[in-house]
């Protein structure tokens, strides 16, 4: 009984990492569409939110019947909670990444986009998200901290870029409408790193049980 439950939740941690893959994907398309002017790219990216959708929904379903059945009691439920509570954020990453394939659209061939720290910017929200499913598949704690602490590096790219786009609006004025668009596409990236750095939060207590809101609630 014992085994076919494991068998069980390491069917979870597989469907979690597939998941987080499509999430990766979807962020990797829509930047890259923004940078190199490909549609098709951008398509994929929002064609991949409703993937992320529906891996939501099944996930989600999967982890009710594994409560029901299994009645599953401390650190087993943690992991099933914890799950559930991480695919409600890969599910918003899937959304960011769609509105960002949306907004790139407006950008082609711009200038602008090759002048700013975006791609930084999204190499670094997609490790964020990367070593989060990780550390929850290898229940890493220390690996989950750092993903929190990486969010850091994340914010101060966002920094960065708005800097660098107020310089660009100061010396061409008409780059402003441009410059609104890349500064919505770097918010959307923040925000992929605050939920990257929440399902490290779940990671963190599916582990030790400490739930994220005694430590400052996941956004």
């Amino acid at each position: 009984m014992r085994d076919t439950y494991l068998r069980q939740l390491e069917s979870l941690h597989s469907e979690l990492i597939k998941m987080g893959a499509l999430c990766e994907e979807a962020i990797a398309g829509a930047v890259k569409g923004l940078l190199e002017d490909d549609p098709a790219l951008r398509r994929k990216a929002a064609d991949l939110e409703k993937e992320i959708d529906l891996r939501e929904r099944e996930i989600e379903a999967f982890c009710i019947r594994l409560i029901l059945r299994e009645q599953p009691v401390a650190g087993d439920l943690r992991q099933i909670t914890a799950a559930q509570k991480m695919i409600a954020d890969m599910d918003r990453i899937g959304d960011q990444a769609a509105d960002i394939a949306e907004l790139s659209g407006f950008l082609e061939g711009s200038g602008a986009k090759s002048r700013v720290h975006i791609g930084d910017m999204a190499r670094a929200a997609g490790q964020m998200l990367t070593g989060s499913v990780d550390a929850f598949v290898a229940s890493d704690l220390e690996k989950a901290r750092a993903v929190m602490a990486y969010d850091d590096v994340v914010d101060d790219l966002f920094v960065t870029v708005r800097g660098e786009l107020i310089e660009m609006i100061g010396r061409d004025s008409s780059a402003g409408a441009a410059c609104f668009d890349l500064l919505m596409i770097a918010k959307h990236l923040e925000r992929i790193g605050d939920h990257a750095r929440n399902i490290a939060k779940w990671v963190e207590y599916s582990i030790t049980g400490i739930v994220p809101g005694q430590q400052g609630r996941p956004d």
